[in-house]
């Protein structure tokens, strides 16, 4: 192809009003990425007081992780299965040269398994928590600040030491935090053969 012609993308586009650029969505999609990951070390670092939380998705309940707690977040890639294990267990994959586990949350808790899907994210354990595992979660909903909402009485209803207290946001939005070391420490989340 000669400079003189245009690609069949960029003709498309401009046959089209309104159809997305991808470049420009993937500069925007590195933009947010590159905010979160800042406010997340500045959190992390005590530069931040107003950000301690990270506010996933897990299928449809909304869970809040400390920040010290968590590793990369990154989208879902290839993961090998593991036979003889949990249904929840999903196998392992790469990251950045290490191999961690990969848990489905949702399907942990006792929902229905996470669909994967664009939005879908692994969020790997911190390096602190000496644990090469991460959690499939349908969507990272951004950073939370626990100063900015009520904390709920009595409202965990669950006897697992790794989900702590509710807390609401706004109106009726709830949020459950979950303790990733208490996590790491439990003996049915530890145990993934069948």
């Amino acid at each position: 192809m000669n400079d003189s012609t245009p690609d069949s993308e960029t003709t498309l586009r401009e046959k089209t009003p309104g159809m997305p650029d991808p470049g420009a969505r993937r500069l925007r999609m590195r933009e947010f990425q590159a905010r979160l990951v800042d406010r997340m070390q500045a959190a992390r670092g005590g530069s931040d007081t107003r950000a301690g939380q990270l506010g996933v998705l897990v299928g449809e309940r909304r869970c809040l992780i400390d920040l010290p707690q968590t590793g990369e977040i990154v989208a879902v890639g290839p993961i090998t299965r593991v036979p003889l294990t949990q249904p929840w267990f999903l196998g392992l994959t790469n990251i950045r040269g290490n191999l961690i586990s990969i848990v489905d949350f949702a399907h942990f808790l006792g929902d229905a398994p996470t669909v994967i899907d664009k939005q879908s994210r692994i969020i790997a354990f911190a390096p602190s928590l000496s644990v090469s595992g991460g959690l499939l979660v349908s969507h990272v909903v951004g950073l939370r600040n626990l100063a900015d909402m009520q904390a709920q009485a009595g409202t965990s209803g669950t006897d697992d030491d790794w989900q702590r207290q509710q807390y609401k946001e706004g109106d009726n939005v709830l949020w459950q935090l979950v303790d990733l070391i208490a996590i790491t420490r439990n003996q049915r989340f530890l145990n993934v053969a069948a």
